[in-house]
């Protein structure tokens, strides 16, 4: 395994850390090109990491968001991931709604993959048979090891050409959109912020089990650009 990881005591303390290393990356990318991208994750551990980015004095207008995974419900919907992310990040960070590319949940599986994909093409201006390079990757890991909306066992988890997917998830009943591992692998900087006692065991699995995504998907996030924001809890069957 390459990523390194660090823990915290708490959430608020690896949030903290987590939205410093992001804004380092994107300020980066800002002072080379001029505008930097950043691929976001939904779920309920971000809420702290988005409000401390928010805050920050960042080139909020040079800088564009996308998601990694989106449930398809509406975008005021508490389960919608830009939701979450316009109440502590895009709305208070005034980051303009040209610049927020958002999965739309509220259309057909079908036509909201296609429009999210076609999207990612003409941001990035990808050729045939290209992937986008985000500047930013964010990622969270669920108790199962599922990182994006790749869950074990998905085939999709081999796929390394295509760029989004549609995916139901019978336990919940739930349509999602997800980047697939091609966009994932290929960020240029990956941070995973994980916290809580029911990841301990999935953080333990990803850095210590061999490498085999297919039953461990988090692993896709353990590359050389990637690092880990863990709480003590989810960190407690690690060694440093």
């Amino acid at each position: 395994m390459c990523a390194q990881w660090h823990s915290w005591p708490t959430l608020e303390l690896a949030s903290e850390a987590c939205a410093r290393w992001i804004a380092q990356k994107l300020e980066s990318a800002l002072s080379i090109r001029g505008h930097a991208s950043v691929a976001i994750s939904g779920g309920t551990t971000p809420r702290l990491l988005f409000e401390c980015l928010a805050v920050m004095r960042l080139g909020w207008p040079h800088i564009h968001v996308f998601w990694v995974d989106e449930r398809l419900v509406l975008p005021c919907d508490p389960e919608s991931n830009f939701r979450l992310a316009y109440e502590t990040l895009i709305g208070p960070a005034g980051i303009p709604p040209a610049n927020v590319h958002r999965v739309r949940g509220e259309l057909s599986p079908d036509e909201a993959v296609r429009r999210y994909v076609g999207d990612v093409r003409r941001f990035f201006k990808l050729g045939r048979g290209e992937l986008p390079r985000f500047d930013v990757m964010h990622c969270g890991i669920g108790a199962d090891t599922h990182t994006a909306s790749l869950f074990p066992g998905d085939p999709r988890i081999h796929d390394r050409t295509g760029i989004a997917a549609t995916v139901y998830v019978p336990k919940l009943s739930q349509w999602r959109v997800t980047l697939l591992p091609g966009p994932i692998v290929n960020a240029a900087h990956t941070a995973v912020l994980a916290a809580g006692n029911d990841k301990a065991e999935a953080v333990r699995s990803v850095f210590t089990e061999q490498y085999a995504p297919i039953r461990y998907p988090a692993q896709l996030n353990c590359r050389l650009s990637a690092f880990w924001f863990l709480d003590a809890a989810a960190a407690r069957f690690l060694r440093q």
